[in-house]
């Protein structure tokens, strides 16, 4: 099965074909077409392939699902004896996207000798 690892939004993922994943807020709407061109590694078949530090021409398309938040985290700071207490907490903004392909670049050069058809 092949798989790669991809990064965005500072973090990296590693997703293979049919993956849903979360990653941090991407502008667009649900349906929507996505590609990630930043791709560090792609495993097939005990064949890797990695880049420094990422793979030219290598991409991996995936659809956005929807747009979401995440779970309420809170942070709660206290003192004891001093009356201090304090909540603080956030909701990050969430993308889910179902990533439907993977592409590794060709690794092919042209050599520039193309055939010319005889008129």
């Amino acid at each position: 099965m092949a798989y790669a690892i991809i990064k965005t939004g500072g973090r990296q993922y590693r997703v293979a074909e049919g993956d849903t994943i979360d990653v941090d807020l991407l502008a667009g709407e649900a349906g929507q077409k996505l590609a990630f061109d930043e791709v560090l590694l792609h495993a097939e078949d005990g064949k890797l392939s990695h880049g420094s530090p990422s793979l030219t021409g290598a991409s991996v398309t995936g659809e956005i699902v929807e747009q979401r938040k995440d779970k309420k985290v809170i942070a709660f700071k206290y003192r004891r004896r001093k009356g201090y207490h304090r909540t603080v907490g956030h909701r990050r903004k969430l993308t889910r996207v179902k990533i439907t392909g993977i592409k590794l670049g060709s690794k092919t050069k042209k050599t520039g000798a193309e055939t010319k058809t005889a008129e």
